[in-house]
């Protein structure tokens, strides 16, 4: 039985790979490389599922706009309480690059985790969230996040997703608020 499970946000299908908006997927790909899993995941309903021990790390396969509906089903199944559950998410809000980590809160501007909001009914659900980038951009927000990062962008972004993949590990080995006293002072 799961103890711990850990959601990487993200729109399933090739249009989407490596967009901004997929890089909570992209944080779940890299953990697995890390530390080199080599067990193929499972489907469960619409969700993508590895099982590493205690450890659910999952990829919804609904759209964005409704990762809540795979999130609840997972939490459900395995019987993990949302505070022992992680998502990972892009932020539009957040500088390019850079991470925070809470153990609860509202889902800001972002509609996946308003979906996982909503269907939880609590917002006491440990969330990372990784910049994407406050800078000028000439596209509006929806368009923003649809589009892949450029080389250089990427640079910023993989430092961030290495830190992720750390605070992973953190998160299921000493709980949510030793990740954040360790990640959130990196800024």
């Amino acid at each position: 039985m799961a103890n711990k499970a850990v959601f990487g946000l993200g729109n399933p299908g090739l249009p989407y790979a490596f967009t901004r908006h997929n890089v909570g997927f992209e944080v779940i790909d890299l953990y697995l490389k890390v530390h080199r899993v080599r067990k193929k995941g499972r489907i469960e309903g619409s969700a993508l599922v590895y099982s590493i021990g205690e450890l659910l790390l999952v990829k919804p396969m609904t759209y964005m706009n409704d990762s809540g509906l795979a999130v609840r089903a997972v939490l459900e199944k395995h019987r993990v309480a949302p505070p022992d559950a992680m998502v990972v998410y892009d932020d539009l809000d957040l500088v390019l690059g850079r991470i925070r980590i809470l153990a609860a809160g509202g889902p800001g501007s972002h509609k996946g985790m308003q979906s996982v909001i909503r269907a939880l009914g609590t917002e006491e659900i440990p969330r990372l969230r990784i910049g994407i980038g406050i800078e000028a951009r000439e596209e509006t927000g929806r368009d923003f996040v649809l589009d892949r990062f450029t080389k250089d962008e990427w640079q910023q972004v993989l430092p961030a997703a290495r830190s992720a993949v750390e605070a992973i590990k953190v998160f299921c080995d000493r709980g949510i608020d030793e990740v954040m006293t360790r990640f959130n002072r990196w800024e």
